[in-house]
């Protein structure tokens, strides 16, 4: 994938470059990055499903990898996206959704994930086996991490029909933080020591070329690590340069490897400009965007509230967080406050829960209704200025209409622009 490895070429070569990775399911999260990508002229965009959105028994989004593409294509169609600037990669492909099972049922399912998401065009494949499944240990080895991650790159190897040049690219890794954020409450992380970063690198490079995958190798370009950077319910731990030192070095001198940076999350501007300075060249966000989401829509049920009678109102906050009751499987192992502190951490939680939710008939019916009603009365400037700060300096610049649908995307976008910035700091 000529793109993807042509932005690390550059970065290896000194330029001070990098690419954001945006893992979301949601059509409006998903034009919000294709509209943004066009705003700032950016050369590529990349959109990564995880394992637990998009599989082949269809995930929480009920989508199977050749539906993510066709998902994700038509949007930026739509938007006027050039698809040949487009990457789709696999976030987290491993054994993650089916930890309940065995190792070797879950593994035989990862395999034939991997090969489907390879077959559907998705060209950037994270290859994760950092979780225990059933009958493993806890924690679990890195050589068995190793060896799996080699295992489905066999598989996604061999399911690649198309041109050299259009090769999948991959991720590799270890210490892979957890999906989603963290669950626990957390002060301070600690950062991968250089010589593991390097052992995990030689691990790998010699099982895949004890698998034959010398060739694929050739093509992996970044392994996670842990550089200091993660969030919980309502913390950042921030990027803290001077304790990554070590750290960023050792990955100068790797040929074609960068690192990939997870839970960049809330990071701020300067921290997430510092990272791909760093050599954390691809910087991972999901949760911070679905959360910009979640912001904007919660705005515009406020404005509705102050504009819209009652019984006309969607009230999408309310039927949110009654269906997100009735059906907790989504959040209830992550969130153990009860009463009103639980009403806080189901809609504030940094790790946004709420983003499963999004697809669930009632509320979907319920955000439908509410956008229904602001465009039948477009709210006034002065409650999009109250509430949507960020959309209002959109619409008064020109770059987005005061519809409902315009403000919630200008809303994602101004939460992109801190990775733009970082990713290309001279455009």
């Amino acid at each position: 994938m000529e793109l993807i490895r042509d932005i690390v070429l550059r970065h290896k070569t000194g330029e001070p470059i990098g690419v954001t990775s945006v893992c979301s399911a949601h059509p409006l999260v998903i034009e919000a990055t294709f509209r943004h990508a066009l705003r700032t002229a950016q050369p590529v965009v990349l959109i990564e499903a995880t394992s637990n959105q998009v599989n082949q028994d269809g995930g929480y989004t009920g989508m199977v990898p050749d539906d993510f593409r066709t998902f994700v294509q038509t949007i930026a169609t739509r938007t006027g996206f050039p698809l040949d600037r487009l990457v789709l990669g696999g976030d987290h492909l491993g054994p993650n959704a089916w930890t309940a099972l065995p190792a070797a049922q879950a593994m035989d399912k990862a395999e034939i994930m991997v090969a489907d998401y390879v077959r559907a065009g998705f060209r950037k494949i994270h290859l994760d086996c950092s979780m225990s499944c059933a009958d493993d240990p806890v924690p679990l080895p890195e050589r068995t991490i190793a060896e799996r991650a080699a295992r489905l790159c066999a598989a996604a190897e061999k399911a690649y029909a198309g041109p050299a040049a259009d090769a999948p690219v991959y991720v590799i890794g270890t210490e892979v933080p957890v999906p989603g954020g963290a669950a626990e409450d957390l002060e301070e992380l600690a950062v991968t020591t250089p010589d593991a970063a390097i052992a995990t690198v030689d691990m790998h490079r010699d099982l895949f070329r004890d698998l034959g995958l010398a060739a694929a190798w050739e093509r992996v370009i970044a392994t996670v690590v842990q550089p200091g950077v993660e969030f919980d319910h309502d913390k950042v731990v921030d990027y803290r340069p001077d304790r990554a030192v070590a750290l960023s070095q050792a990955i100068k001198p790797v040929d074609h490897l960068v690192f990939e940076a997870h839970s960049t999350d809330y990071q701020t501007a300067g921290a997430l400009s510092a990272l791909v300075r760093d050599h954390f060249a691809i910087l991972k966000v999901g949760p911070g965007v679905t959360f910009a989401l979640r912001e904007a829509l919660w705005a515009l049920d406020a404005i509705e509230r102050e504009t819209v009678a009652p019984e006309r109102r969607a009230n999408l906050r309310d039927v949110t967080l009654v269906r997100m009751r009735a059906e907790p499987k989504n959040w209830q192992k992550y969130y153990h406050a009860a009463g009103d502190a639980l009403t806080l951490q189901l809609q504030y939680s940094l790790s946004d829960r709420v983003r499963y939710y999004w697809p669930d008939p009632e509320i979907a019916a319920a955000q439908e209704r509410l956008f229904a009603n602001l465009r039948e009365a477009a709210p006034p400037l002065a409650l999009v200025s109250q509430y949507l700060p960020l959309a209002y300096a959109a619409v008064r610049s020109g770059q987005a209409a005061l519809d409902p649908a315009e403000l919630v995307i200008a809303h994602i976008g101004a939460a992109l622009d801190a990775y733009h910035g970082a990713c290309y700091p001279h455009a």
